[in-house]
Protein backbone atom coordinates (compact mmCIF):
# COMPACT_ATOMS: atom_id res chain seq x y z
CA UNK A 1 0.00 0.00 0.00
CA UNK A 2 1.05 3.42 -1.33
CA UNK A 3 2.37 5.66 1.48
CA UNK A 4 -0.18 8.28 0.13
CA UNK A 5 -3.18 5.77 0.65
CA UNK A 6 -1.98 5.58 4.71
CA UNK A 7 -1.67 8.94 5.16
CA UNK A 8 -5.13 9.76 3.50
CA UNK A 9 -6.61 6.43 5.50
CA UNK A 10 -5.08 8.77 8.70
CA UNK A 11 -6.79 12.15 7.31
CA UNK A 12 -10.32 10.15 6.77
CA UNK A 13 -9.94 9.17 10.02
CA UNK A 14 -8.99 12.12 11.61
CA UNK A 15 -11.39 14.41 10.31
CA UNK A 16 -14.88 11.82 10.30
CA UNK A 17 -13.54 10.16 13.95
CA UNK A 18 -14.20 6.04 14.46
CA UNK A 19 -18.14 6.63 13.79
CA UNK A 20 -17.60 5.59 10.32
CA UNK A 21 -19.87 7.10 8.02
CA UNK A 22 -24.01 5.01 7.40
CA UNK A 23 -23.05 4.97 4.00
CA UNK A 24 -20.24 3.87 1.61
CA UNK A 25 -18.06 6.12 -0.22
CA UNK A 26 -14.75 4.91 -2.20
CA UNK A 27 -11.99 7.97 -2.51
CA UNK A 28 -10.07 6.95 -5.62
CA UNK A 29 -6.98 8.84 -5.48
CA UNK A 30 -5.41 9.21 -8.84
CA UNK A 31 -2.42 6.59 -9.45
CA UNK A 32 -2.31 5.66 -5.78
CA UNK A 33 -5.36 3.62 -4.99
CA UNK A 34 -8.38 3.58 -3.20
CA UNK A 35 -9.66 4.29 0.40
CA UNK A 36 -13.62 3.39 1.49
CA UNK A 37 -15.52 5.07 4.30
CA UNK A 38 -18.49 3.21 5.63
CA UNK A 39 -20.35 1.96 8.53
CA UNK A 40 -17.23 -0.04 9.41
CA UNK A 41 -14.96 3.00 9.16
CA UNK A 42 -11.54 4.11 7.00
CA UNK A 43 -9.74 1.36 5.58
CA UNK A 44 -7.77 1.23 2.27
CA UNK A 45 -9.66 -0.71 -0.07
CA UNK A 46 -11.35 -0.88 -3.54
CA UNK A 47 -14.79 -2.16 -3.38
CA UNK A 48 -17.31 -0.91 -4.52
CA UNK A 49 -19.50 1.84 -3.12
CA UNK A 50 -22.80 4.43 -3.20
CA UNK A 51 -20.50 7.26 -4.32
CA UNK A 52 -17.18 7.35 -5.72
CA UNK A 53 -15.08 10.55 -5.25
CA UNK A 54 -12.10 10.90 -7.59
CA UNK A 55 -8.90 13.12 -7.19
CA UNK A 56 -5.50 13.79 -7.90
CA UNK A 57 -3.23 13.20 -4.64
CA UNK A 58 -2.49 17.05 -4.56
CA UNK A 59 -6.35 17.84 -4.45
CA UNK A 60 -7.36 15.34 -1.87
CA UNK A 61 -4.62 16.20 0.06
CA UNK A 62 -5.64 19.70 0.11
CA UNK A 63 -9.60 18.91 1.08
CA UNK A 64 -7.23 16.97 3.91
CA UNK A 65 -5.36 20.06 5.09
CA UNK A 66 -8.72 22.22 4.54
CA UNK A 67 -6.94 24.59 1.93
CA UNK A 68 -9.42 23.48 -0.55
CA UNK A 69 -12.99 23.13 0.01
CA UNK A 70 -14.55 19.85 -1.32
CA UNK A 71 -17.02 21.66 -3.09
CA UNK A 72 -15.13 23.65 -4.92
CA UNK A 73 -12.85 21.10 -5.79
CA UNK A 74 -16.13 19.16 -7.71
CA UNK A 75 -17.16 22.87 -9.36
CA UNK A 76 -13.52 23.25 -11.04
CA UNK A 77 -13.26 19.50 -12.00
CA UNK A 78 -10.33 19.02 -9.62
CA UNK A 79 -13.23 16.17 -8.07
CA UNK A 80 -15.30 14.15 -9.65
CA UNK A 81 -18.31 12.31 -8.30
CA UNK A 82 -19.86 9.52 -9.51
CA UNK A 83 -22.97 8.21 -7.97
CA UNK A 84 -25.31 9.34 -5.32
CA UNK A 85 -25.01 13.44 -5.22
CA UNK A 86 -26.33 13.10 -2.06
CA UNK A 87 -24.00 11.20 -0.36
CA UNK A 88 -20.98 13.23 -1.47
CA UNK A 89 -22.97 16.25 -0.68
CA UNK A 90 -23.47 14.95 3.53
CA UNK A 91 -19.47 13.86 2.92
CA UNK A 92 -18.10 16.89 2.16
CA UNK A 93 -20.51 18.61 5.06
CA UNK A 94 -17.98 16.57 7.43
CA UNK A 95 -15.00 17.11 5.42
CA UNK A 96 -15.52 20.92 5.40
Amino acid sequence: MSEVINSAVEALKEKLGQDGFDSSVKFEITGEGAVIVDEDGVRAGDEDAACTLTADPETFQAMMDGSLNPTSAFMTGKLTVDGDMGIAMRLGSLLA
